[in-house]
């Protein structure tokens, strides 16, 4: 059986493409697995900077579950959670920062795809929606990740009504960061990875883990935590080879360290 994950590693970055083009690269077990063992895959090795994450040819990014009879939300309720949410766990809980490259339809688990990525770049032509509720359903676990990033009256709209929107739409909102013609996708999305690559990964792996802890702090809790981990992030091997780097001005050589 072909992975439907494929996986290509090329200098500091890990690309994952979901590779089922002909099912709008469709959520199944198998993709999730797939999705899971790649993200771990870049968590356990230190060469890898950045992942991007993307679906195959262009015309889909990923278009949610697969809705295939059999196939669809066939859960195992003796298990207290999902593949799906155990996935959006694991890619949040990441420290390595990652690109949603968005080649075409991003609809339902796909959203949340997109949203569990630090960063996003789609093509102009891409379209985007939470259409569960059209066939009964509601996008429950993608509301986890999608609630942080847009504004609630917006994604209520999205929710609530199911309708499609497009790419500058999902910028407006701040879905994503950059809309880009189709030609320009590849281009933009090495650009912002090359940019991410070239830091220190210590500082990126304690800046994630401060975002995510401060993300449900008072400001006050926030600024007491922040103020703790900037003393600490001084004293690692990055920061003052980073500081001495600018001092000499040279480039810095980074250790993760």
């Amino acid at each position: 059986m072909t992975d439907p994950v494929r996986r290509e590693k090329r200098g500091h970055v890990l690309t994952l493409t979901i590779d089922r083009a002909e099912r709008r690269n469709a959520l199944n077990e198998a993709v999730i697995a797939g999705l899971a063992a790649g993200w771990r895959e870049a968590a356990a090795d230190a060469d890898v900077r950045v992942i991007v994450l993307t679906g195959a040819g262009d015309k889909a990014f990923c278009a949610g579950a697969d809705l295939k009879p059999g196939e669809a939300f066939a859960f195992d309720f003796s298990r207290p959670s999902t593949a799906y949410a155990d996935f959006l766990r694991l890619a949040r809980g990441t420290d390595v920062p990652s690109i949603a490259r968005v080649n075409g339809v991003c609809m339902a688990g796909g959203m949340g795809l997109l949203a569990v990525c630090d960063v996003a770049v789609a093509a102009e032509h891409a379209q985007f929606g939470l259409p569960e509720v059209k066939v009964g359903l509601f996008p429950m676990q993608v509301l986890s990740v999608l609630a942080p990033l847009v504004p609630p009256r917006t994604l209520a709209e999205w929710c609530l009504t199911g309708e499609p929107f497009g790419a500058q739409a999902a910028a407006a909102a701040g879905l994503v960061n950059y809309v880009v013609p189709p030609a320009e996708l590849d281009g933009r999305v090495e650009w912002l990875a090359a940019r991410l690559a070239d830091k220190s990964p210590t500082a990126i792996r304690r800046g994630k883990y401060a975002m995510r802890a401060i993300a449900s702090m008072s400001f006050e809790e926030s600024l007491a935590y922040t103020e703790t981990q900037i003393g600490t992030l001084a004293l690692t091997a990055d920061a003052r080879e980073g500081l001495a780097a600018f001092n000499e001005k040279r480039k810095p050589d980074w250790t993760g360290r």
